[in-house]
């Protein structure tokens, strides 16, 4: 058996003679040849398929090849994907489409004997043989199955250096992250457990898939370290246009390319397994950056795969992590305009409440955080001789003011802070926002809580929300009710006022009803009271010219009426009139 090095006049003959009749000749010469002879043979008939050339004599022929073991190597696999796709390919699109059939297989088969592939390429093809499938459903099936079967097996690791297809030059985030962490990648283990992370090209990871990752993680010394250093790096990466092959995609810039987005989806997963307070919040770090669209707004995302694992990865924390994780997938809807990656918040958020058995709303009081406020609510930043105040106060309301020297206040930056702690007073400033988002949010949850008529045990109404150096100016300032034991009914409306040893709800009248350890609370509901109570408590807090967070004692209601009460859920208290249907305010 021969090669056919050279000027390669053997296969351009056989082909000759197969187009003028000659049937066989073709199947002859490849018959003839050694290994090395079949692969060039298939890179020849793979190139004239692809400049549809002898097309149709080079299909049965790079069929029959296909089948047979030629002893291809990574670069010829390699070779042979790139010519269907990327910015070298040589075929076009859509007549990729047209002779998949014929293209594909020689060089899946060159893939799979050469142990490796290019699995950015090889995605895109599986991506295509899925959308095929209607045509012709064995044929694509077989092949796309094949593929899955490539995609799953593991990277050689060469040298100790992440296997070629990671952090490579195909987006700035891979460079980037070789160039900063060069001798921590290095470190033994490493490549093993990145290796393992290029694996996930999904958003949730299997049992087995975890318990392989914590495995490798555990024999990496320094993998902790290197899962928060590549984490960091996607949490800062700026968007970008990558070197993707897809001839499909829309081109928009995003975080890092197809191979690389596996890896950090894996290192999210792999994340959960590092016990370090730095996971839940780089990981709600992950999410809010991804998740956001270019520049940090709008409805699309820097990239929606990693904002979806990592969302995915918020929802599987357990134990003392549920509540931090509830807080960020309770901040991230604030910022994210994906309905795809909301409705995984939405899960997210209901599988740790589910877990934790409390509501959503109740698992996200448990994680709201104090942005550095005492318990007095209020921040000190020093700025040279000036001090900045960031501070909220009842009945929710976020303000920022200067202390200078003298102790004097005052609400703008004085000149001497502009000039010389800019930057500073620009965190300040940010941080100011932030608590008047966090305001917001707070007040509109408990304007949710009004609605559901929530009740809360003592221990967590105090902690959660009187004494909360965010939540409590607003809760400070809204009507509770009190209830002692298990049983429903005795309830006693007051405003919350701290007493020696804790608190008490005040009266209209002044009188006080203690809140005890057993007691249940409440936030007071017009519709629960009757007239002459809700007129008296209007009375005082005007009297008293309190403000509330939103309208609770003037809250407008529609109070059922006796012969309403009696009819159960009809009413025809809207007939006739052009609202059509009637309610009730909540």
């Amino acid at each position: 058996m021969v090669g056919i090095t050279g000027r390669g006049s053997g296969l351009s003959e056989a082909v000759a003679r197969e187009r003028a009749g000659g049937a066989g000749a073709l199947g002859e010469f490849l018959d003839s040849l050694d290994a090395a002879g079949r692969r060039e043979a298939a890179l020849a008939l793979h190139r004239r398929v692809c400049g549809r050339s002898d097309e149709e004599t080079a299909r049965a022929a790079l069929a029959a090849l296909a089948g047979q073991e030629s002893g291809w190597s990574v670069a010829e696999a390699d070779l042979l994907l790139a010519r269907l796709l990327g910015r070298d390919a040589e075929v076009a699109p859509h007549e990729l489409r047209e002779s998949f059939l014929a293209l594909v297989p020689i060089a899946l088969a060159a893939a799979e004997e050469a142990g490796a592939s290019d699995r950015p390429r090889l995605r895109v093809l599986r991506d295509l043989a899925e959308h095929l499938r209607v045509h012709r459903q064995d044929e694509f099936s077989l092949i796309r199955d094949r593929m899955d079967a490539l995609l799953r097996r593991e990277a050689p690791v060469d040298g100790g250096l992440p296997p070629r297809h990671l952090l490579d030059g195909k987006d700035d985030y891979g460079p980037a992250m070789r160039a900063a962490h060069a001798e921590l990648l290095a470190r033994p283990g490493v490549t093993e457990l990145l290796a393992h992370c290029a694996l996930m090209d999904r958003p949730r990871a299997t049992r087995a898939w975890r318990k392989e990752s914590a495995a490798r993680l555990a024999r990496a010394g320094a993998g902790a370290e290197v899962v928060r250093r590549l984490l960091e790096g996607i949490a800062a990466q700026p968007p970008h246009r990558v070197d993707d092959p897809d001839p499909y995609g829309t081109g928009t810039p995003t975080l890092a390319d197809r191979a690389d987005t596996s890896l950090v989806r894996g290192l999210l997963w792999a994340a959960l397994d590092v016990d370090a307070d730095w996971v839940v919040p780089l990981v709600g770090a992950v999410a809010l950056h991804a998740g956001t669209g270019i520049g940090g707004s709008g409805g699309f995302c820097r990239s929606q795969p990693l904002a979806t694992t990592a969302v995915a990865v918020l929802g599987a924390c357990e134990g003392a992590r549920a509540e931090e994780a509830a807080r960020w997938l309770g901040r991230l809807p604030k910022k994210v305009k994906s309905r795809t990656v909301n409705k995984g918040i939405a899960k997210a958020l209901e599988a740790v409440a589910a877990r934790s058995g409390l509501t959503p709303s109740m698992l996200r009081e448990r994680g709201v955080a104090t942005l550095g406020l005492d318990g007095r609510g209020v921040r000190e930043v020093p700025l040279g001789t000036y001090t900045a105040e960031l501070s909220v106060r009842e009945p929710g309301t976020a303000a920022l003011s200067f202390r200078g020297p003298e102790g004097k206040s005052r609400k703008t930056a004085p000149k001497e802070v502009r000039e010389t702690r800019a930057e500073e007073l620009r965190e300040v400033r940010a941080g100011l926002k932030e608590l008047k988002d966090l305001v917001a949010a707070e007040r509109s949850r408990l304007e949710e809580h009004l609605a559901a008529g929530t009740v809360w045990p003592a221990e967590d109404w105090q902690r959660y929300y009187a004494d909360h150096p965010v939540t409590g100016a607003l809760a400070r300032a809204l009507l509770w009710e009190v209830a002692e034991g298990a049983a429903d009914g005795g309830w006693t409306a007051g405003v919350p006022e701290r007493t020696g040893g804790g608190w008490a709800l005040a009266g209209y009248d002044g009188t006080a009803c203690p809140v005890g350890p057993g007691a249940r609370l409440r936030l007071w509901h017009p519709l629960r009271a009757d007239g002459e109570e809700v007129s008296e408590w209007r009375a005082a807090l005007t009297e008293r010219e309190e403000l509330q967070p939103f309208e609770q004692v003037f809250r407008e209601v529609d109070p059922l009426t006796p012969a309403e009460l009696a009819s159960g859920s009809s009413s025809h208290r809207f007939a006739g009139t052009s609202c059509g249907t009637g309610g009730h305010g909540h």
